[in-house]
């Protein structure tokens, strides 16, 4: 089979199949149905190219972490937020935007956590998908996608990598061991850890760390969904009329905040009256 055709597996899949707990509620297979397998409808890529509110956010503030340390004398300025802000546009966004924004800014000038750090990588948040891990799992091949936001060197040279949370993300452990799984094919001489940073509330998660046979664990259950999604994906190539079967909705409460509420069949939304 060539590369190009290969399965492919990531948080993001990961948490389309199986959200995080507590919130099986909110879950719904037939968003996984419209974002993989049918965005390239005129309709599903109109939304899928707008983001949410919650994106937005979290992409400036990304990208202000970013800005500040191409910029480092900016941390220590009155004005530094300001200037930023002048960076990033901010004018552009709305309101709430802007509002949050702004906070995140000052929050990260207050205490900028990386400003001592010996940083490796550190991500704008807009760059395209980093090239993928070729994964060979029994007779197996994927491609393992990983997008990481940051990288930094701890004094024991041990790599630590951060990934930001803004509002009310709760931090979830998979996602940490995935970022761990990449840096083992990625940075394999180096010891890893990782933690996750939410740039509102300023809370940082202990550091995470993994045993060998927790990452293989954590291998082979991708290798799985990699599996599983794409003869989902054949399943419906050969038949769409199929898809509420292969991809099965969860109409309910989980509608509210569905970005395909529109376009939906299944959707249940509430009517004020």
């Amino acid at each position: 089979m060539s590369q190009n055709w290969l399965p492919f597996a990531s948080y993001n899949l990961w948490l389309q199949f199986s959200p995080q707990i507590g919130k099986e509620h909110l879950h719904c297979d037939m968003k996984r149905g419209f974002t993989k397998a049918r965005s390239r409808e005129p309709a599903v890529a109109a939304i899928l190219a707008s983001d949410s509110t919650p994106q937005q956010i979290g992409l400036v503030a990304q990208k202000g972490v970013y800005e500040f340390h191409q910029n480092p004398h900016l941390l220590y300025q009155e004005d530094g937020v300001e200037q930023i802000a002048e960076i990033l546009e901010l004018q552009k966004e709305s309101d709430l935007v802007q509002q949050r924004a702004i906070q995140i800014l000052k929050n990260y000038q207050q205490n900028p956590i990386l400003a001592e750090k010996r940083i490796i990588k550190l991500s704008r948040g807009d760059e395209s998908y980093p090239d993928p891990i070729l994964i060979k799992q029994g007779n197996q091949s994927w491609k393992f996608y990983a997008a990481i936001d940051c990288i930094f060197a701890e004094e024991d040279d041990t790599l630590h990598i951060l990934d930001f949370k803004t509002g009310h993300s709760d931090f979830d452990l998979r996602q940490a061991y995935i970022y761990l799984l990449a840096a083992s094919y990625l940075y394999p001489e180096q010891k890893a850890v990782a933690s996750f940073y939410n740039l509102e509330s300023s809370k940082w998660s202990k550091p995470i760390s993994a045993t060998s046979n927790t990452l293989k664990a954590f291998q082979i259950e991708l290798t799985l969904i990699a599996q599983r999604h794409q003869e989902h994906l054949r399943r419906y190539r050969e038949n769409s009329a199929d898809f509420s079967q292969i991809f099965p909705p969860n109409p309910g409460v989980s509608c509210r905040y569905c970005l395909f509420n529109s376009i939906c069949d299944f959707s249940i939304l509430e009517v004020s009256t």
